[in-house]
């Protein structure tokens, strides 16, 4: 029988509605059954949201040791004894500092094997900021944390579109000074590894966006698009890769043209998520793609405006769970592939 895959989750600001949506997919019994969840957290904390939530048919088995957990039940992994001030829709240096720890003790557990993969609860950028903290979000600190040779890459998911981007939370005044030919080019090659290794998906059909509005209409609204886009494209093209554009991203997605593709490469963060989110709100998902590690997120904030009135909606969680176990077996089966390919090869022939 395979082995359950242990996914580790960090709480996120515990102000927001991180552990709202974490409790209410959880109460779905089915999903214990295909891992084991492991919640980074306090069994005080865990509490105090059950019985807000009045969700007191939510179980879970407390434990300090890693090496000690329930495979039939959701694990509360007791990072902190010390009762917490929840003060539900606020941003405080409290909601802060538990979201940090959290995330440092699931990455710790990550690196020495004791969880398969990652999945995040929302943050608030602004109060996680500290001496240990000084990343512009969860990418860029997991980046740091996983280094890999053409770094991370934020990948937005959902079943039907999945964007990527060349430049993540940086101010749309320095976009420009921060693309090149060669960054472009990586992160074309990087999102069709993904989308071969971790999605399945043999040979990735790829749209990239240009950087001016219409893609820069031959050179009248900027050169950046002839200059260095599209020879990241040709040199993507050149070798073997099925990859094409830039195309003016208004016209990309209002056409439906989207939905000819398997993976659209974006230039900057709005570029690719207020489509994303339009169409994929409550079902997307955030994958920090081109790390030796799989991390997924639910596709929203804290929504402090809502929390604690138990309205948040799971669906985005849930399907960051799904993600990451699905990603796990492929990425397994793919690095076995890799290494035994003729073995493959006759067993396909076989059946």
């Amino acid at each position: 029988m395979e082995e359950k895959i242990r996914v580790g989750i960090s709480q996120g600001d515990v102000n927001g509605i991180g552990l709202e949506v974490i409790i209410k997919t959880f109460l779905e019994p089915a999903l214990s059954e295909i891992c084991t969840p492991i919640l980074f957290s306090s069994q005080k904390t865990v509490g105090y949201y059950r019985r807000v939530l009045a969700t007191e048919e939510f179980n879970f088995h407390p434990t300090r040791d890693l090496k000690q957990i329930n495979t039939k039940k959701p694990n509360v992994f007791v990072c902190y004894e010390e009762e917490v001030i929840i003060e539900m829709g606020k941003s405080t240096p409290t909601g802060g500092k538990y979201a940090r720890l959290s995330l440092e003790k699931a990455c710790e557990a990550l690196k020495e094997n004791l969880i398969d993969v990652l999945v995040t609860g929302p943050i608030n950028k602004h109060n996680m900021q500290s001496d240990d903290f000084k990343f512009a979000g969860h990418t860029e600190y997991l980046a740091s944390k996983f280094p890999s040779e053409k770094g991370a890459m934020m990948l937005l998911c959902s079943d039907n579109l999945k964007v990527g981007l060349v430049t993540g939370h940086i101010p749309i005044s320095k976009v420009a000074e921060n693309i090149s030919t060669e960054k472009i080019y990586n992160k074309i090659i990087q999102l069709g590894k993904t989308l071969t290794q971790d999605f399945v998906i043999r040979k990735p059909k790829i749209a990239v966006l240009g950087l001016n509005p219409h893609a820069g209409d031959n050179g009248t609204i900027g050169s950046e698009d002839n200059a260095i886009v599209l020879p990241a494209i040709e040199k993507a093209k050149a070798e073997g890769l099925q990859v094409y554009g830039p195309y003016a991203a208004d016209g990309f997605f209002g056409s439906g043209n989207y939905e000819k593709f398997d993976g659209i490469l974006a230039m900057y963060h709005d570029q690719g998520l207020v489509p994303f989110k339009t169409l994929a709100f409550n079902s997307g998902v955030n994958f920090t793609a081109g790390l030796p590690i799989i991390r997924t997120s639910p596709d929203h904030g804290t929504a402090y405006e809502i929390a604690g009135k138990n309205l948040a909606n799971e669906d985005s969680f849930k399907q960051a769970i799904y993600m990451a176990i699905d990603i796990f077996r492929n990425r397994n089966q793919h690095k076995e592939i890799s290494a035994n390919p003729l073995a493959f090869s006759k067993m396909s022939k076989e059946r």
